[in-house]
């Protein structure tokens, strides 16, 4: 039996969560919180790939310099590098554990994987497995750590709080069954692999997006945040105001799709020389105002020009989900409209994922490594999981010698919040974010906005504080004050770049400066 100490708690399981499970269970004994949501979560949803210099065509500052172009001077170039620079091994990891992506069928190719090209990326470097990267490679990760005799998995625990010991170190976290019994799960270190804040907004391309949890819990431990303002939204999520969300993968106008209006016009190249392949932020600013102007609900994403054969190939899964939704993408356009998609910002790490508190990492996009910027680049997301979690992984096979036992903490004691109460205040929450602080901001609309949150703040405390805590009463609250310190970055920054696009200054500042804020900064 291991002791505290020994052990590494890791919360959540998707792509990051999982890699770094599996690399560092032959070192030292995991836990894994990987709740059953977890399965429709962002990592699953990914369709487009993984980018990484691996035609020899191909060079690792082609794709450096991509990336720092998309980050809008935001990005940390040692960053940069480094994860581009660890990629090919992070792919020839994967290789070995089996995931299935998809061959190159021409004899000749240089590489023997097929290599798809997307938006801001100036070669093609994406590998994939057909359209569906994010379930393979899940998985096979999955199946990997359910055979790992040193990970103890707890698919019924929700962490809803860190603990920390009298230095301020964290060791370990609170958690809720799914009965609501409170448990402790202590450990020598603990890391969030929790999800970025795409569910503070009312429209998501995932089914069951995480509302930036883990990056509360960490600030409350005094780590700093930044760049929370950043939050990219898909140009191209699938409009069904009936249906699930469902993401129409970057790769389709990587494979030349082209937008249109609702008048059937192509409109990308009067914006930008990329055209559909410019970067995601200009792509979904220009599909709002395109939208606006026609005084519509969505535009038009056209592929029906490739032969079907071609469609079927490339995108079997979103051929099918469409066909299942009564829309032939071979013969008609596809209805899109921009969703949150991924935070840029989050928690901020070094090169090992470790963050300002002591035995606390953060990989994936709950942390904010340097890598984005203002603007991910598309398919540097699970890149970076990959990376960052092989580097944290290396990092903690070691276990702390400095093991002090969790100050003790008092649970609010109270009813139950009603179900019901809990989903309208978190719809009100994403009604203001979507309204307010989405992809064109002004500063009326972001003091409109703070002026709800802090309102509806003080709603939340109340329930906090006298009620008897549940998974879904402690996303309210951490999502509500990752809003507000969401907003307070935004109206800071007095200029527009990258994700971040304010009306009332929209020239970009000469010299780019990444923002930070800590919890303790709201009033």
């Amino acid at each position: 039996m291991s002791s505290p100490a020994e052990r590494v708690l890791v919360i959540g399981g998707g792509v990051a969560g999982l890699a770094l499970a599996l690399d560092l269970a032959d070192h030292r004994p995991v836990t894994l919180l990987r709740p059953a949501s977890d399965d429709a979560g962002a990592s699953r949803w990914a369709q487009g790939g993984i980018a990484a210099v691996l035609d020899p065509a191909d060079d690792t500052q082609a794709h450096v310099a991509d990336t720092l172009i998309a980050g809008a001077g935001l990005c940390d170039e040692a960053a940069v590098r480094f994860t581009v620079e660890q990629g090919p091994a992070a792919i020839a990891w994967l290789l070995e554990l089996g995931v299935p992506f998809t061959r190159d069928p021409r004899p000749e190719a240089p590489y023997p994987y097929h290599l798809t090209r997307e938006g801001g990326h100036g070669a093609r470097r994406i590998i994939h497995a057909e359209d569906a990267t994010g379930r393979a490679v899940i998985d096979t990760l999955v199946a990997r750590v359910e055979a790992h005799p040193h990970i103890t998995r707890h698919p019924t625990l929700t962490a809803i709080g860190l603990l920390a010991d009298t230095s301020g170190a964290c060791r370990g976290a609170r958690c809720l069954d799914d009965r609501g019994e409170e448990t402790l799960l202590l450990a020598g270190d603990t890391v969030l692999a929790s999800g970025g804040a795409s569910g503070l907004y009312r429209h998501t391309t995932s089914p069951c997006p995480t509302r930036g949890e883990g990056m509360l819990m960490a600030a409350e431990l005094g780590a700093r945040l930044m760049n929370l303002e950043f939050q990219q939204f898909h140009p191209t999520c699938l409009y069904d105001p009936q249906g699930a969300p469902f993401l129409i993968s970057e790769a389709v106008r990587g494979e030349g799709g082209i937008l249109r209006n609702r008048a059937g016009e192509r409109f990308m190249p009067a914006i930008d020389p990329r055209a559909e392949l410019a970067p995601r932020d200009i792509v979904a600013r220009a599909i709002d105002a395109q939208i606006q102007h026609d005084d519509g609900e969505h535009v038009w994403l056209d592929i029906s020009h490739l032969p079907a054969q071609t469609i079927q190939h490339l995108f079997p899964t979103i051929h099918a989900h469409c066909l299942g939704r009564g829309l032939d993408i071979t013969r008609a356009p596809i209805p899109v409209v921009p969703a949150a998609h991924y935070s840029c910002g989050g928690v901020v790490t070094d090169l090992e994922g470790a963050t300002e508190v002591a035995h606390l990492y953060a990989i994936g996009e709950v942390a904010a490594t340097g890598l984005h910027g203002a603007n991910r680049m598309a398919s540097n997301s699970l890149l970076e999981c990959l990376v960052f979690a092989r580097a944290a992984a290396r990092a903690l096979r070691q276990p702390p010698l400095d093991w002090q036992p969790p100050e003790p903490l008092a649970s609010a004691t109270g009813p139950a919040v009603a179900p019901d109460t809990i989903a309208a205040l978190q719809e009100e929450l994403g009604e203001v974010m979507s309204r307010r602080v989405a992809i064109v901001r002004d500063d009326a609309g972001l003091a409109e906005a703070d002026s709800q949150l802090r309102e509806l703040g003080e709603r939340v405390t109340h329930l906090w504080h006298h009620h008897r805590p549940s998974p879904a009463l402690a996303s309210l609250w951490h999502s509500l004050r990752l809003a507000r310190l969401t907003v307070r970055l935004a109206q800071a920054r007095r200029e527009s770049r990258g994700l971040h696009f304010n009306r009332d200054c929209p020239d970009t500042a000469t010299e780019a400066r990444p923002s930070t804020i800590r919890l303790g900064d709201l009033d």
